[in-house]
């Protein structure tokens, strides 16, 4: 009875040791990450990326930490603050083009290019970073002018096109209207392919700018409007356009005949609704020439003689 007694608690130990023995290898296969071997990858505390300006030959470093980069956790930035940052960032780089011209007094004026940061690409670029970069090259795209000094040199020197029409000087605040949008398109160079949108070029017509009231036609009848008769620059622009033969885009008439152009051959613009817009269709730069005189007012499309 004795051997029984104490038979029975030498199989309980061995039981417990088993169980033991069992749990020690469940811990060990359920936790085996722990035991993995660590990764050539770099972690950052602080991980800065220079971004590199290239064209302006700047630098910027750029803090990912502030873009919720956390370390030892997977990489997820806040693609909301990087869409800001890229914003940001183009306002201070974005640049528009400005082609060569010709001053007042006839002297060229050089170009400008064209310098834009794509806000997209930066951000997937940033996006993409892996943890053993610390540079990265910004996505600026460059443009030249398609008008350069070059093409300026005698634009005078051939016509290609012109119109006149007449208006009553008399009529001062028309007149004034009329030499402010006169002004306005003069000497304006348009390359090839460029466009031309004569309320862009033009702008608002206000009191502020100092346009005046004068008559005008709306729906059919004439009343007092600030700006009246810019329609004449407008229309006698679309005569001297389509005689030198460049590619009319969008041109309203009136809504009834008007007395400086033959019936069909206006071009009536209105701020936020009707405009006048072409495009030079023709392989060279022209010249837009627009000259009041004594009550007329003539605009001409000049070029370089060896285009013609």
């Amino acid at each position: 009875m004795k051997k029984s007694l104490m038979f029975l608690p030498f199989l309980f130990l061995m039981s417990c040791a088993n169980i033991d023995a069992e749990k020690e290898a469940y811990s060990a296969e359920n936790h085996s990450f722990t035991l993995s071997t660590p990764t050539n990858q770099k972690t950052h505390v602080l991980w800065n990326v220079t971004l590199e300006n290239t064209y302006e030959q700047e630098n910027l470093v750029m803090n990912l930490n502030e873009y919720g980069y956390i370390p030892n956790q997977k990489m997820n930035l806040n693609e909301e603050a990087l869409k800001q940052f890229a914003k940001e960032l183009a306002l201070d780089i974005d640049t528009p083009m400005i082609n060569a011209s010709l001053s007042e007094d006839g002297n060229i004026i050089p170009g400008r290019n064209r310098v834009i940061l794509s806000e997209k690409e930066l951000v997937e670029k940033v996006l993409n970073l892996t943890s053993d970069q610390t540079k990265m090259e910004l996505p600026i795209y460059v443009t030249e002018p398609n008008i350069k000094e070059e093409d300026i040199i005698g634009i005078k020197e051939a016509s290609i096109g012109s119109y006149t029409t007449y208006f009553d000087a008399s009529v001062l605040g028309r007149s004034q209207n009329i030499l402010l949008s006169a002004d306005a398109i003069d000497s304006i160079i348009l390359g090839p392919g460029d466009r031309f949108s004569f309320n862009e070029i033009v702008g608002e017509r206000t009191v502020e700018r100092g346009y005046q009231e004068a008559m005008e036609i709306v729906n059919k009848e004439f009343v007092m409007g600030i700006g009246g008769g810019i329609c004449q620059t407008s229309s006698t622009l679309f005569n001297a356009i389509e005689n030198a033969g460049l590619e009319i885009i969008e041109r309203y008439t009136h809504s009834r005949e008007i007395g400086y152009v033959p019936e069909g051959r206006d071009a009536t613009v209105s701020w936020g609704g009707p405009d006048f817009k072409f495009q030079n269709s023709l392989p060279y730069p022209v010249l837009i020439i627009a000259k009041v005189e004594a009550g007329q007012l003539t605009i001409e499309v000049t070029t370089q003689e060896k285009n013609v």
